[in-house]
């Protein structure tokens, strides 16, 4: 697979990154399109046991996301400048703490958020678990999934 190939699958799977994120985009299954676009042009078997994980994660997610409350962060008040607070803590508690911090990133992200927004201590925790409630668990469900799924691709693609 050439260079220009890969960079194109990286822009699909960073545009399903952020589509997680944006209300109306299917984040999740453009990244899961651009594994397979990857595994349809790569002949390599790792390219489709990547795939099959892809798969599974992605399966399992959908399961674990049907259980929890429905999406209603608008309603809930949280903004763009929230999600975009929220994935970017996750992304950060990712990279800087290696797959599990993707989970306090994205709490801290929303905290950051709301206690720049409110100024108090108390009513940004109150605002951080409305925000979770209102479907926020949901969001962090989704992302951590595309999280996984691109890590997989990316380590494959360098390492593999």
């Amino acid at each position: 697979m050439g260079a220009w190939d890969l960079l194109l699958v990286g822009l699909v799977i960073l545009l399903g990154l952020c589509g997680v994120l944006l209300p109306g985009v299917p984040g999740s299954w453009l990244v899961w399109a651009g594994v397979l676009w990857w595994a349809l042009k790569d002949p390599r078997p790792v390219a489709w046991w990547v795939l099959v994980g892809a798969t599974a994660v992605l399966f399992l997610s959908q399961a674990v996301r049907w259980a929890l409350p429905p999406r209603r962060l608008r309603a809930g008040g949280a903004g763009g400048r929230l999600t975009a607070y929220a994935g970017c803590g996750s992304f950060l508690g990712f990279v800087l703490l290696p797959v599990l911090g993707a989970i306090p990133g994205f709490l801290a992200g929303i905290y950051l958020c709301e206690r720049l927004r409110l100024g108090r201590r108390g009513e940004a925790v109150a605002a951080l678990r409305t925000a979770m409630r209102s479907g926020g668990w949901s969001v962090l469900t989704e992302l951590f999934t595309c999280q996984l799924i691109t890590a997989a691709w990316l380590g494959t693609v360098l390492w593999g």
